[in-house]
């Protein structure tokens, strides 16, 4: 097999097809060579297609279980080779597998965030969620790519949920409120708190053979 057919845009398949031979199963090599499939012929697209169709591919072959269940802790990020491998996981992981998946499709990453959000569900309560933003331009609305709805819509075509804080690879920013209230201190340290596991995150990810 020829060296371009196992690197697409900074991602070594064979590589990455390491983390599932201890454990393989027909089914998640099954949808290891699905999602391969995806990136080496959706690499080209426009973006607009690009988020359809990684969108689309995670939440139809990804089921959703809690951290808990899948891996026996309260609070777990996995990395996309581990959420494809247990062909399940929660809502961050939903969206660290399409954040990678479009990072090595080429879309930027000043266009990607993780946005930490409260999300309304059934009109009854709110629960602490994460979705994938998608920001078209630098001050542009942002699409959302989400687990709950799976329709990619403006941000404020979702009054469902209500943004607490984003994050990105290279994250940077220091975010400061003016009248210093207690509930904004607390999204910050929240905030500051992910970043780390984030940081943690991106390296396991370039472990496996992500760029």
């Amino acid at each position: 097999m020829s060296a371009i057919s196992l690197t697409v845009q900074g991602l070594d398949f064979n590589k990455l097809k390491q983390h599932f031979l201890s454990a393989a199963t027909p089914e998640n090599m099954r949808l290891f060579n699905d999602w391969k499939a995806l990136m080496t012929l959706s690499r080209k697209g426009l973006d607009s297609q690009n988020l359809k169709l990684v969108n689309d591919f995670f939440n139809q072959h990804i089921r959703f279980a809690t951290d808990v269940q899948v891996w026996g802790k309260n609070d777990y990020w996995a990395t996309p080779m581990q959420t494809i491998s247990m062909r399940q996981g929660d809502c961050e992981d939903f969206a660290i597998a399409k954040y990678f998946s479009l990072s090595s499709l080429g879309v930027s990453e000043d266009k990607l965030r993780l946005m930490y959000v409260l999300a309304t569900i059934n009109q009854k309560y709110q629960q602490a969620h994460m979705v994938l933003a998608y920001y078209p331009s630098l001050n542009a609305e942002p699409l959302i790519l989400d687990n709950l709805n799976h329709e990619i819509l403006p941000a404020t075509e979702r009054p469902d949920l209500k943004p607490i804080y984003s994050l990105k690879r290279y994250n940077n920013e220091s975010f400061k409120n003016d009248n210093d209230d207690a509930k904004a201190r607390l999204n910050e340290a929240m905030r500051q708190h992910r970043i780390s596991i984030w940081e943690d995150l991106v390296k396991r990810a370039q472990a496996e053979g992500f760029d």
